[in-house]
């Protein structure tokens, strides 16, 4: 341990013994924006709400707990004009930048409320993450911008954890964005204390807002704290959408396209997609391509091979959106087996069955979590229990020999999703929260 850590970790296990007055409450015109990575290519719809804001004339300044890893960029970053700091990953990477943090703060006003709160957290959840977010917020209010009105976090844990304490070191109101993994992986006991602290926050599913409202009014907030935004699709992104194949699986000569797009992460279900894809019949003739990094692309590849696909299936790995918008145009059916992993982790409403709606192409996914809000069974897609790889592969079989179906399927879809799933709602009532808390301090 370097000097400056030891002498923090001494500093941490002290008490202020004294308190001075409260200040004023900052009154600034610009909104933080703190975020897990960035940016991040799977995480366009956070982009596009960025941009979105952006247009609607909010001044942001980005925050963001982790450097980019992503070897290409979603075009949308080229057009976000907020300029981008990073905090400390990990706190021995910049010990300097923390202990200067802690020297800065450790005498103001409201240090001891934040590490009192920090330490009852701690008592609960005994990890180096933990002391790790509490760092991380020492160096965001220490060099927070005295313009900083409010702070907002994306995704409910680690984020809204730095957001939060930060939020009390420096008397800025904080909110937040919860997503998927965020709300089902938390203990409780976190979300119901970050939503009785947070000014709102905002959630892009129904069943994810239920679960949240609830908890909500568990920790002695109203139900309306939780707001549900639907992230939607920016649809001046996506071009027309171009006809389709009309295959129906029996020459080999012209084979049923397939994509699927997603990282290969156990709750994407890709598993559940091969051994469907084993089930189909021999002289069925489909390709697909999987779009997407991840950490079980190996295991996946190698299960591929042992089930005699590796031949029908390409691996294409993690395309720019043009590249991927261009294999929607060039598929004939998405397929989205999606479930809850081991852990609890699961999607909320995966923007690629929009993307792929947008685009005319039927939908084929698992009846779980917030998925049935937007596909209807039947009507815009079909939908299959979630691990149940022979539910996948009827549904498979039945499209690829019917492309009459898969017309109908997939002109409803795309008609769904630009009448009722244009971002701009989205971004609109993220909007109107943001200038709610700037009324209310302007009140104040």
């Amino acid at each position: 341990m370097t000097p400056a850590l030891s002498l923090l970790g001494k500093a941490w296990a002290l008490e202020i013994q004294s308190v001075s007055d409260l200040g004023e409450i900052p009154d600034g015109d610009t909104v933080v924006v703190l975020l897990k990575g960035y940016p991040r290519l799977s995480e366009t719809f956070i982009a596009q709400e960025l941009r979105g804001l952006e247009e609607r004339g909010f001044k942001l300044k980005f925050f963001s707990l982790r450097h980019p890893t992503d070897k290409k960029r979603h075009p949308i970053h080229s057009e976000i004009e907020a300029p981008v700091s990073y905090l400390p990953e990990y706190l021995h990477h910049e010990p300097m930048r923390v202990y200067r943090a802690w020297r800065k703060l450790r005498g103001g006003p409201l240090y001891k409320t934040a590490y009192a709160v920090w330490r009852r957290d701690l008592k609960r959840d005994r990890t180096r993450n933990r002391i790790r977010r509490f760092g991380q917020a020492l160096v965001l209010a220490a060099e927070l911008p005295a313009d900083i009105g409010h702070i907002y976090a994306h995704f409910l844990h680690t984020p809204a954890s730095v957001a939060r304490y930060a939020a009390i070191l420096t008397m800025r109101p904080w909110s937040v964005s919860a997503h998927a993994k965020d709300i089902w992986t938390s203990p409780d006991w976190e979300l119901r204390e970050k939503l009785a602290d947070c000014e709102w926050a905002a959630t892009c599913t129904g069943t994810g807002a239920a679960h949240l409202a609830d908890l909500a009014f568990a920790g002695g907030a109203p139900r309306d704290r939780v707001h549900l935004v639907y992230h939607g699709l920016d649809l001046r992104r996506f071009p027309s959408a171009p006809p389709h194949g009309m295959a129906d699986g029996s020459k080999l000569e012209a084979p049923v396209k397939l994509v699927t797009v997603c990282r290969a992460v156990p709750k994407k279900g890709l598993e559940d997609l091969l051994t469907a894809l084993s089930m189909l019949p021999n002289n069925l003739h489909w390709r697909l391509d999987h779009i997407g990094g991840g950490p079980l692309l190996d295991a996946l590849k190698r299960q591929a091979e042992s089930l005699g696909l590796s031949d029908k299936i390409t691996w294409r790995g993690a395309m720019a959106q043009a590249d991927v918008i261009a294999a929607y145009g060039a598929a004939d059916l998405f397929v989205l087996p999606a479930k809850i992993a081991a852990d609890g982790d699961r999607d909320g409403l995966p923007n690629v069955l929009m993307e792929a709606a947008s685009q005319a192409l039927p939908l084929i996914a698992s009846d779980v979590s917030a998925i049935p809000e937007f596909i209807r069974h039947d009507e815009t897609g079909l939908l299959t229990p979630p691990g149940d790889a022979a539910a996948v592969a009827k549904a498979l079989e039945s499209l690829i020999r019917k492309p009459d179906q898969r017309l109908r399927l997939g002109r409803a879809a795309e008609g769904r999703v630009r009448s009722e799933f244009n971002f701009n709602e989205g971004v609109d009532q993220i909007a109107a929260l943001l200038t709610q808390d700037a009324g209310r301090r302007a009140v104040a």
